[in-house]
C-alpha cells in the first residue's frame, strides 16, 4: 500500500464482513509480533498487521520514524483500508501510544481500542527497570545508539538477537510460539541485509528519542489519553519492565470507564507471551463493553486489488500458509 511511500502488511484473515480490527507494533518490533494472537481473533475481525516506517518491511524512506510521522501513516493506512468506517485498533508498547494519539486526534477513526501493555505516563516514583532504561537513554545519544546496534548485529546471529530482545520483554522467552519466534527470527536476518541495516538503525534510534521524549514530557499523551472517546480496554502484564504497571493503574484512575486487566505472570508482550489469555479477554471485551465498537468498524476496502497482491499469507488456525512458511 502506498502511504506517502510504501507500507507493508499481513492480512491474516477473518470475515469479511466482520470487524476490521488493525494491529499496530511496538518499538523494535514488526508485524510478527502479532502472529501468536491474530490467528485466535480471526473467528470474529477481520485482522491486519501493519509495519510503521523504518520496521519490518516498510522503508522509512521521504518520511520519518518518529512518533507523530508513524501517527500519521496510521492515519493514512486507516483511511486506505477501513472503508470509510472507523476500525478496531491493538496497540502494544509504542503502537498503544500511536494508537491512543490516533483516537484522540480523529475520534472518528477508531470504534475501539485494544491496549496491550501500552507506553503511557508513567508515574515519576515507578520508572523502568533500571537496565532496560540504561539501554533506552543510550539509544538516543549521538552517534551512539546506530553504533550500539551495528556492533551487536556484528556479534550476535539474528537468532541470538531476538533472545535477547525476549529475555527483555517477557518473563519467559519458552512462551512463546515457535511458529512466532520463527518468523521473527526469519524478519531479522532479513533486515539485516546490506544496505537495510543502516536504514533500519537510523529509524530505531529516532523513534526511541521519540518515544522517551513523548514519555517525559507526557502533557499531550496524558491529554489524549484523558480524550479518547472509543471503549478501551487496556491488557497490562504486572513484570513489564519496559513500561510499569503502574502506567496502566495511573490510566485506570483517570479513565474509570476504560476496563484493565494485569495478568501477574506476564511481561510487555501479552500477544506473545499469553496469547490465549489475551485473546480470551479480547473477545470477552467485544461481547461486552466493546460490542458497540465491533458493530460500528465493519467496513473493509481492499486496496491490494486481487488476491494475493500484497498479503504476506494467511492465517487459518494455527496455520500459516504464504511466502513466509
Amino acid at each position: 500500500m502506498d502511504v506517502d511511500g510504501p507500507v507493508h502488511y499481513v492480512d491474516f484473515g477473518g470475515p469479511a464482513d466482520g470487524p476490521l480490527l488493525v494491529c499496530v507494533h511496538g518499538l523494535g518490533a514488526s508485524h510478527t509480533t502479532w502472529w501468536a494472537l491474530a490467528p485466535l481473533l480471526t473467528a470474529r475481525a477481520r485482522v491486519l498487521a501493519l509495519d510503521l516506517a523504518g520496521f519490518g518491511r516498510t522503508p522509512v524512506g521521504a518520511r520519518r520514524a518518529d512518533v507523530g510521522s508513524n501517527t500519521r501513516l496510521l492515519a493514512g493506512f486507516l483511511g486506505a483500508v477501513a472503508g470509510g468506517a472507523p476500525a478496531l485498533l491493538a496497540g502494544n508498547s509504542m503502537g498503544g501510544m500511536i494508537s491512543v494519539l490516533q483516537a484522540a486526534a480523529d475520534p472518528g477513526s477508531v470504534a475501539g481500542l485494544v491496549l496491550l501493555s501500552p507506553a503511557l505516563p508513567i508515574p515519576r516514583l515507578r520508572p523502568p527497570d533500571a537496565t532496560i532504561l540504561g539501554i533506552f537513554t543510550g539509544m538516543t545519544l549521538p552517534g551512539v545508539g546506530a553504533a550500539a546496534l551495528a556492533r551487536r548485529r556484528a556479534r550476535y546471529s539474528a537468532a541470538e538477537l531476538v533472545e535477547q530482545a525476549l529475555l527483555r520483554t517477557t518473563v519467559d522467552p519458552r512462551r512463546v510460539p515457535a511458529e512466532a519466534l520463527a518468523a521473527m527470527v526469519a524478519l531479522s536476518a532479513e533486515r539485516a541485509a546490506p544496505g537495510r541495516d543502516l536504514a533500519g538503525d537510523a529509524a530505531m534510534v529516532a523513534a526511541t528519542r521519540s518515544v522517551l521524549g513523548t514519555l517525559t514530557r507526557p502533557g499531550r499523551l496524558a491529554a489524549a489519553v484523558a480524550a479518547v472517546t472509543a471503549p478501551t480496554l487496556l491488557v497490562h502484564g504486572r513484570r513489564d519492565r519496559l513500561v510499569p504497571v503502574a502506567a496502566a493503574r495511573r490510566a485506570a484512575a483517570r479513565r474509570p470507564d476504560w476496563r484493565v486487566e494485569v495478568l501477574d505472570d506476564c511481561g510487555h508482550l501479552p500477544q506473545l507471551e499469553a496469547a490465549d489469555r489475551t485473546a480470551a479477554l479480547i473477545n470477552g471485551w467485544l461481547d461486552g463493553p466493546g460490542a458497540v465498537a465491533a458493530a460500528l468498524a465493519v467496513g473493509f476496502a481492499d486496496p491490494a486489488g486481487a488476491p494475493g497482491g500484497i498479503m504476506d499469507g494467511v492465517v487459518s488456525g494455527a496455520k500459516v500458509v504464504g511466502p513466509e512458511g
